[in-house]
């Protein structure tokens, strides 16, 4: 069904065959309830949990269906090359290996390492990573220009009809498992070949769910081309939320998107520190930033959900664990539980004692301390940050700073010197 003279919708006949395709390879993963959440929020919540495939993310569906269709071709003896900041690259990794196809990979410098040695164990020697670039951006031209000298065929991460029927596949198990109607489904979004996918089914099979992307607040490309009507490319993303941080979408997602999605809301970067934390704490689910973008945007619609039955598709855990103490930090500083303040120490000895004592509440507890002596002044600046048990707190602490002439400046409201910080 064409949408316009250059842009086809995936059908919902090509995602069925998608299914045959990959069926072998991909996990048919559980719906699951999750009684914490659903009285949280007082609706009923359901987990798709794709954090449970082979390669703990939903990104080998479309992967592979891309992939066996080009071997089904014979259009691949010249092998194939994807760019990935991670998922993807893992997805094309277990492809490659399942089908002995030679693929290199293209991943941006600052992929954790976590993902880097996931690919190379799905991938062996069929698989060979190339680090480029800061983001996936750069990555993905570096990966277009190989592709070009060698002849190797580019596996696109979302923008790809193939792909995005692969990943459609998921909605098709969602609606076998859930047998009531779905009033809401939560939907995370990178490039937008998840949501167009998903969009594809439930528009013809659930025309009354409605369907909420979700971006992380640093890097919203999408909630930014459909407000424009218009691709746009940012200027910058925050690239915490790593398998989801894209500057721009694809042209045939966003096209899709645009018509299908009933809403795309941003997530602040610490709301979904303080998911990761609640779910691994709480549930005993592990999961990767973009993994939880879903599950962090419930409580933006909170009201509109009660009573309801909404599914959140639970995306990826392929998380590395040295990123849990700056996760703990995002989600502290989300909470306002965590703040850091410049402050003035007399040059005399005691000072530290009498801040202690006199400053910090009985709750509080020092987390952060930088300080450097001036021989010259009467006063040195500390760095100071300090963890609070309460949010309520935080007033009386920078109160007593400042009676007592220890206060300087409030970090917390200053993003470049936070951003040092964290």
């Amino acid at each position: 069904m064409k949408m316009d003279k250059t842009i086809i919708f995936p059908t919902l006949e090509a995602v069925k065959e998608a299914r045959k395709s990959i069926e072998n390879v991909v996990n048919y993963t559980p719906l699951q309830y999750n009684a914490r959440l659903s009285e949280k929020f007082g609706a009923n919540i359901f987990l798709k949990r794709e954090d449970l495939q082979p390669v703990r993310s939903y990104k080998l569906r479309g992967a592979y269906n891309k992939i066996k269709s080009l071997f089904n071709a014979g259009k691949i003896s010249e092998g194939i090359v994807c760019a990935s900041a991670g998922n993807h690259a893992q997805g094309v990794a277990f492809s490659c290996k399942q089908l002995q196809i030679k693929g290199t990979i293209f991943m941006p410098v600052t992929t954790p390492k976590q993902k880097l040695e996931q690919v190379e164990m799905f991938g062996g020697k069929f698989a060979e990573i190339k680090l480029v670039g800061d983001t996936f951006d750069a990555s993905k031209n570096a990966a277009l220009d190989f592709a070009k000298t060698s002849g190797a065929a580019f596996i696109h991460p979302f923008d790809d009809i193939q792909i995005i029927e692969g990943q459609a596949t998921l909605a098709l198990e969602i609606l076998e498992q859930q047998k009531e109607n779905i009033d809401f489904i939560f939907i995370p979004i990178g490039g937008g070949g998840l949501a167009s996918g998903i969009s594809t089914v439930f528009k013809e099979l659930s025309k009354e769910t409605q369907l909420i992307g979700v971006e992380p607040k640093g890097a919203p490309s999408m909630k930014t081309s459909i407000d424009n009507n218009l691709n746009t490319e940012l200027l910058e993303v925050d690239g915490f939320v790593d398998g989801a941080a894209v500057k721009r979408v694809g042209d045939l997602t966003f096209e899709i998107c645009k018509n299908a999605l009933t809403d795309c809301i941003p997530v602040d970067e610490g709301k979904v520190c303080d998911t990761i934390l609640q779910l691994y704490n709480k549930d005993a689910i592990v999961l990767e930033p973009a993994g939880a973008l879903s599950i962090s945007a419930l409580e933006q619609y909170r009201n509109q959900i009660k009573g309801k039955n909404v599914v959140c598709i639970v995306s990826g855990s392929n998380n590395d664990i040295t990123r849990m103490e700056e996760i703990k930090e995002r989600a502290l500083l989300y909470n306002g539980l965590k703040h850091y303040f410049m402050v003035k120490f007399p040059q005399r000895p005691g000072s530290l004692k009498d801040f202690v004592l006199n400053v910090l509440g009985k709750n509080d507890d020092i987390t952060h301390f930088e300080y450097t002596k001036k021989n010259s002044r009467e006063t040195a600046l500390a760095i100071v940050g300090i963890e609070l048990s309460n949010i309520s707190d935080f007033n009386g602490l920078k109160q007593r700073m400042q009676n007592l002439g220890y206060f300087e400046s409030y970090l917390n409201d200053n993003p470049d010197m936070l951003s040092i910080m964290v």
